[in-house]
């Protein structure tokens, strides 16, 4: 069981990572916008933005879902599971919310 004091300490951490994770949301927004093809930065170059913006709109699907994940733990903090984990019912380690605040599974069951 979570106690109060540890409620508010990881309530602190996600609501901190929310505000992280949001920025990087727009850094990766702003890097995947379309590549104009009138920008006359030759082929070799284009060929490296596309692939570069390739990488960058999977990194903005993988922070924008994290981000949905940090919202969910946030919401579900005063829930009685939370910090148990969804397979094996044990649970979290508050060492690992800590580190990875939107985790719904213990270390040995993620593997």
């Amino acid at each position: 069981m979570i106690s109060a004091k540890e409620k508010l300490q990881i309530r602190k951490r996600i609501t901190k990572e929310i505000i992280s994770t949001e920025k990087m949301v727009e850094k990766y927004q702003e890097l995947t916008k379309p590549i104009a093809p009138e920008n006359a930065i030759g082929r070799v170059s284009r060929m490296d933005a596309i692939n570069n913006k390739s990488v960058n709109d999977l990194a903005l699907k993988n922070t924008e879902l994290k981000l949905i994940n940090l919202r969910v733990a946030l919401s579900r903090i005063d829930d009685t599971d939370f910090g148990i984990c969804i397979r094996c019912q044990n649970p979290i380690p508050i060492g690992r919310i800590l580190l990875i605040p939107q985790a719904i599974t213990c270390v040995n069951c993620t593997r």
